[in-house]
């Protein structure tokens, strides 16, 4: 069974929808389950020489991946800017993506969730998230996908839901993905 469940935001905007999602759909976890915001906002640019042997790396280098290490499976809830996930989110799978031998990613369950504020819903976002999972080794739930196309009209910044059909919705993925994760990892 899992209880260590972690929620990487992709936006490191102070009052993103990423995070309004994020706190929205908190109460549909179990009480005894452990929810953690993964924080990606401290992280340096990656840069493959931390990782050379004497190196000194980076304090929250370590603290990512230690705290992505710790979780039994990974919620991603992001914006696209660009057509793609923010550099900010890209710059953080980069961090866990070493070492090579010690991936934090490495066998996770991921739930992968996009957001925008236009029609197209974070589409773009959402596949090079996975791709880029993928290549870690990380198991992303096929189905449902979740795409939030005109967030402002979901929810609002402060968390609290505007549709209560995308709160169902969503309140299925997270049991969907539950069980999906359990079935992974035990």
């Amino acid at each position: 069974m899992i209880k260590h469940i972690g929620i990487i935001n992709g936006s490191i905007r102070e009052k993103s929808y990423s995070a309004a999602i994020a706190k929205a759909i908190r109460p549909f976890f179990p009480e005894n389950m452990v929810v953690t915001e993964i924080q990606i906002n401290d992280l340096p640019l990656f840069n493959p020489d931390f990782d050379k042997d004497g190196q000194e790396r980076p304090e929250s280098y370590a603290r990512f991946r230690q705290e992505v290490k710790k979780q039994d499976a990974i919620i991603f809830i992001t914006p696209e800017y660009n057509r793609t996930i923010p550099a900010a989110l890209k710059n953080a799978i980069e961090v866990g993506s070493r070492p090579t031998t010690d991936i934090a990613f490495n066998g996770k369950p991921v739930l992968i969730m996009t957001q925008s504020s236009g029609h197209i819903s974070g589409f773009g976002a959402n596949h090079h998230l996975r791709q880029a999972l993928v290549f870690l080794n990380a198991i992303a739930m096929p189905q449902p996908e979740v795409y939030l196309a005109e967030i402002h009209n979901i929810v609002t910044k402060d968390g609290e839901f505007l549709k209560t059909d995308t709160a169902a919705f969503l309140k299925s993925v997270i049991h969907n993905f539950l069980g999906f994760a359990t079935r992974l990892v035990g």
